[in-house]
């Protein structure tokens, strides 16, 4: 029996999670060979700011990591037959705020010299693409050793602070086919709901996910109300579509000096937020009709989503051409929850002739940063001999693209596990 115990702080969210795989191979029935025994989150509070504050979101994580992990360790003891030591611990090593992520890393270290047990310092934009492999892993059937989807795929990672196309080749093999230029969509999504959204939606509970706003706002029946059409061609994609109130948004990279960058295997998203705030900002001094701000939040978002399907699009054909074609698509990221993306990516890709690619996108509760994602993350790295020594440092940077930074492996303090073998000998 295999456990792992995790702690996961990256900037604002503090999360904990015991997951355990069993490890023998006739489980009782109805049993599955993994199970997340615990899994809580608590996100600072940062709406007094607009955003995610430093100081606020470490003092946060300084303040909430004790009583989960005392949760956690009160829910290991509630459980029969099973040993009140995890096998290993697992922690976000990086990217992200160095000190939210030290926080979790010394205490991850304090526990795993306490318990003299290894540890695995984890990449979260590698934890992202593998969420549908840990979706997989708890709910499949018991004889199904290998979770889905299997490698290769693409990933689209998508979030307040990363946007990534990536060709996840092998666990730690991962080809970053496009990155933005500028600001992550999720960034870019949260300044256009606050130039768009009426300042009553904005202060709604408190909340600081301002693109959760945007699309309840946009869309208050859900997916009744997407009545998307994709574009066929590239030409009725970069189309100006004037609204009612005369002004029109421009696709990004639609339209460049040169014309070079039209077709850039590339992601820019501050444009599209410029020209938002250009509509809005003349008329803040009289009442913005309700309509055209729906209007706006919805062609924001038509053109921003539109964006990520159109490059996901030529990655599969390049692809396809080099005779590495891919059949499963996964999304993930906080901007994954959005119903709205999932309806314009499905169609895009049916319109473009991708019927056949299948789409993976994670609970919503699992899209954004979770504790439960390290958890499997560290799994994965642990069963295939990898694991930290306690030398290892929280990383700002860490790309998952061995040509960019070398990679999952191409970070320090990343140590070979002594495994044992099991040898079969049949008679």
């Amino acid at each position: 029996m295999v456990k792992s115990k995790v702690d996961r702080y990256n900037s604002d969210d503090t999360s904990v999670a015991l997951l355990e795989k069993r490890t023998t191979d006739f489980p009782q029935e109805g049993q599955h060979l993994y199970h997340l025994h615990f899994h809580q989150k608590v996100t600072a509070n940062n709406s007094a700011h607009l955003g995610v504050h430093p100081i606020v979101s470490l003092e946060s994580h300084q303040e909430n990591l004790a009583l989960l992990i005392t949760k956690a360790l009160q829910t290991l003891q509630t459980l029969s037959n099973v040993s009140q030591k995890p096998d290993f611990i697992s922690v976000t090593r990086g990217p992200g705020m160095r000190s939210s992520l030290t926080t979790g890393l010394d205490t991850a270290k304090g526990l795993a010299v306490a318990w003299k047990i290894p540890l695995v310092g984890v990449n979260h934009m590698q934890a992202h693409a593998l969420t549908p492999r840990l979706v997989s892993a708890l709910t499949s059937n018991p004889t199904d050793r290998e979770p889905k989807p299997g490698f290769p795929f693409l990933t689209l990672l998508v979030s307040g602070g990363h946007t990534l196309l990536v060709h996840s080749k092998e666990l730690t093999k991962h080809a970053v086919l496009a990155e933005t230029s500028d600001v992550a969509i999720g960034d870019a999504i949260d300044k256009i709901a606050r130039d768009v959204l009426p300042p009553s939606v904005l202060g709604e509970g408190g909340e600081i996910m301002y693109g959760k706003l945007l699309e309840r706002f946009a869309f208050p029946n859900g997916a009744d109300d997407h009545q998307y059409i994709a574009p066929v061609t590239r030409a009725e994609e970069i189309a100006r579509k004037e609204s009612a109130w005369g002004w029109a948004l421009v696709p990004p990279l639609a339209e460049t000096r040169s014309g070079s960058k039209s077709k850039a295997m590339e992601f820019t998203f501050s444009g599209l937020g410029s020209a938002v705030k250009r509509i809005c900002e003349p008329k803040t001094k009289v009442a913005i009709e309700q309509r055209e701000r729906v209007a706006l939040a919805r062609e924001s978002m038509r053109l921003a989503f539109e964006h990520l399907a159109s490059r996901v699009g030529w990655a599969l054909r390049d692809l396809r051409e080099k005779g590495e074609g891919v059949t499963t698509l996964v999304v993930s990221g906080g901007v994954a929850s959005n119903a709205f993306l999932r309806t314009v990516m499905r169609d895009f890709l049916d319109a473009r002739g991708y019927a056949n690619v299948q789409l993976c996108f994670p609970p919503r509760e699992l899209c954004t940063d979770n504790a439960a994602m390290i958890a499997w993350t560290g799994l994965e790295m642990y069963e295939t001999g990898w694991e930290s020594n306690l030398k290892c440092r929280a990383l700002r940077k860490w790309s998952i693209d061995p040509s960019s930074g070398g990679g999952i492996l191409g970070a320090d303090n990343w140590e070979r596990r002594h495994t044992c073998r099991i040898i079969e000998i049949k008679h």
